[in-house]
């Protein structure tokens, strides 16, 4: 099969395009022909300076396609069905093998590039608002880089919970394409101040809940938006401005929680989170929910796909195709 490796860890420009070994099947679950690759941000994570677990090394947590290969425990999935799959890596390939843990039949209505967009970005939205982040009605969420994958995800559901929703993007342009699916309020980080705006927003009081991405600095930001008894859910590391401190003792005057999470994690650890991304891939089938595909590359240009994200020019998702 082609598929787009990598030798080293770097920019876009490490990847080549270049024929691999299939994957084999395995015992517990499915063998596919990837039809469509969604990239996910730790994928330009992991690239620029993450773990090779084989070299070449094949990168990439998601991707949808139809099963051409199960193992003794594939359970109900059988040849010919439609999937979208989830693992650490191996997405960026024109197969991939993936546990039935980390798989789920795509609805006949739905389409496969579609269905590639949803697990990671609304799983980790769903669980970040309402298993960890305990959102209700009425409250107050921030959520940063609100035009990611888990951004888009989040807006709609927060404001279908009855919460009002502020967001952060880079542009105006975003935020304007943000308010179609729920948002409230925008807060252009190019050239305002969060904390002073959040502030504003919320006539000094703070918001109850932070689904924040950006760490780094962009951490100790979140935490300051903070309500009394706030929570803080902390996801990821998009402003890939390294790690940073955070004193603890930010917490204590108003009783605040920060809490990490990592949907592989749950998925690992029991089938409440394997139902939960279930029913909200058929909530997309039915329209309930919003998938944006920002722009399709082939998967022999990875690099420039990767690029593109990096410059922080997509609105959604950005797919690849084998």
């Amino acid at each position: 099969m082609r598929a787009a490796v990598y030798y080293e860890t770097g920019g876009p420009g490490v990847f080549r395009y270049e024929e691999v070994d299939d994957p084999g099947v395995p015992d517990d679950g499915v063998l596919i022909d990837v039809e469509a690759i969604s990239i996910e941000g730790g994928d330009t994570l992991s690239r620029a300076g993450g773990q090779l677990r084989t070299v070449p090394h094949v990168v990439g947590y998601q991707c949808a396609g139809t099963v051409i290969g199960v193992g003794p425990g594939a359970g109900e999935l059988a040849v010919g069905d439609r999937v979208v799959t989830v693992g650490m890596d191996g997405s960026h390939a024109e197969r991939r093998a993936a546990s039935r843990s980390f798989c789920w039949p795509i609805p006949e209505e739905l389409p496969t590039d579609v269905a590639a967009c949803i697990p990671v970005a609304f799983g980790t939205a769903h669980d970040c608002l309402f298993e960890f982040g305990r959102l209700r009605a009425g409250e107050t969420v921030l959520v940063q880089a609100g035009a990611s994958g888990v951004g888009i995800a989040a807006v709609q559901m927060a404001h279908r919970a009855g919460a009002r929703v502020l967001a952060t993007a880079s542009s105006d342009t975003k935020l304007e394409r943000l308010r179609g699916l729920g948002l409230d309020e925008g807060i252009n980080y190019a050239r305002s101040d969060l904390i002073s705006e959040v502030r504003r927003l919320t006539a000094g009081r703070g918001v109850d809940l932070v689904l924040e991405s950006v760490g780094g600095a962009g951490l100790n930001a979140a935490v300051a938006c903070l309500a009394y008894r706030g929570r803080c859910v902390s996801i990821g590391d998009a402003g890939r401005d390294g790690a940073t401190s955070l004193d603890v003792g930010m917490l204590r005057p108003g009783n605040a929680t920060l809490t990490g999470y990592y949907l592989g994690a749950e998925l690992a650890t029991g089938d409440r989170a394997h139902a939960m991304v279930a029913d909200i891939i058929t909530q997309v089938a039915a329209g309930n929910l919003t998938v944006v595909v920002d722009r399709r590359f082939p998967l022999a240009e990875a690099a420039d796909a990767h690029a593109y994200i990096e410059d922080r020019r997509a609105f959604g998702r950005v797919l690849l195709v084998p």
